[in-house]
C-alpha cells in the first residue's frame, strides 16, 4: 500500500515551471531573499515534485534506530515518507503521510505485522504541519507566498498545501543558507493522550545541490526545539543522499 501511494503521488506530477528569476522576490524581506537566490539557481525550472532518497536514524522507545526512506513532496498534495526501520534487528516497513488532507501511519514488523497504524483528525493535524515545514526541500513553493521578517536572519513563511494553511519560521545565515527551521505543531510528544500545540523543529548542519535546488542535507528534528527539553524532544535524524524534481 505505501509502494503504491508513492508512486502514484510522483506519477501524478506536471512539467516544471518557469525558470526561476531572482527579480521575482526582489519585493520579499531580505532574509526570505536570500535564502530563495541561495536555494533556487537562476533559470531552474520551477518544481512542483521532488523526490528524496535517505538514511538516517530515528528514536522509537527511548532508543536509536537505523532507516533508509524515499519520500514524494508533492506541492498541491501532500507527501509519502516510505521506510524501513531496523528495530533491534527486526525490519520494520511502513509509511506516514498527508495526501488530500487526509494524515495516517502504518507500520508493520517483517512488512506482515501490524506494528502502529493511526488516522483520524489528530493525525492529519499533525502531519499537515509535516508537509508545511518539509517544503525546505521544495524551495519552489515558497517563491509565491508571503513572508514577514522577524529580523536580518530569521522570516516566517506562510504555506499553503491542499487548503491548510501553516507559518514556519526559517533562519539563515548571511549567504542565504537555512541554518534552522521551527514552528508550532499538532501532537502529543508527551503521550498523554490529548493532542495540542508544542515547539516543533530543528538545525540543519549542511546541504547539497540537487537539479538546480540547494536543499538541507543532514537534518536534526523534533519536539520542544528552541527550549529547554529539546534533547529529550529530538527523535529524527536524516541525511539526504538523492533528490529528483518533477
Amino acid at each position: 500500500m505505501a509502494d503504491r501511494a508513492l508512486e502514484e503521488l510522483w506519477d501524478d506530477t506536471v512539467a516544471r515551471g518557469a525558470p526561476f528569476d531572482a527579480r521575482s522576490v526582489a519585493h520579499l524581506p531580505a532574509p526570505a531573499q536570500r535564502y530563495l537566490r541561495h536555494a533556487i539557481a537562476e533559470g531552474t525550472p520551477l518544481a512542483h515534485a521532488v523526490r528524496l532518497v535517505m538514511h538516517g536514524e530515528i528514536k522509537l522507545g527511548g532508543a536509536w534506530s537505523p532507516f533508509d526512506a524515499e519520500q514524494v513532496i508533492h506541492a498541491a498534495r501532500g507527501f509519502v515518507w516510505r521506510a524501513r526501520v531496523r528495530m533491534k534487528g527486526l525490519p520494520v516497513r511502513g509509511s506516514d503521510r498527508w495526501v488530500d488532507g487526509a494524515g495516517a501511519l502504518d507500520w508493520r514488523l517483517l512488512g506482515v505485522i501490524p506494528v502502529a497504524r493511526a488516522s483520524g483528525a489528530d493525525v492529519s493535524r499533525s502531519a499537515a504541519g509535516r508537509a508545511q515545514a518539509e517544503t525546505i526541500w521544495l524551495p519552489s513553493i515558497l517563491t509565491g507566498v508571503e513572508w514577514r521578517a522577524r529580523d536580518d536572519a530569521h522570516a516566517d513563511v506562510k504555506v499553503s498545501i491542499h487548503g491548510e494553511s501553516g507559518h514556519v519560521e526559517l533562519g539563515v545565515d548571511e549567504r542565504g543558507a537555512l541554518r534552522e527551521i521551527v514552528f508550532d505543531r499538532w501532537g502529543d510528544p508527551e503521550q498523554k493522550g490529548t493532542s495540542s500545540t508544542f515547539p516543533f523543529g530543528g538545525v540543519i548542519e549542511d546541504e547539497r545541490t540537487f537539479e538546480g535546488f540547494t536543499i538541507p542535507s543532514r537534518v536534526r528534528v523534533g519536539w520542544f526545539f528552541g527550549t529547554s527539553r529539546w534533547d529529550e524532544g529530538e527523535f529524527f535524524r536524516a541525511t539526504i543522499d538523492h533528490a529528483t524534481y518533477r
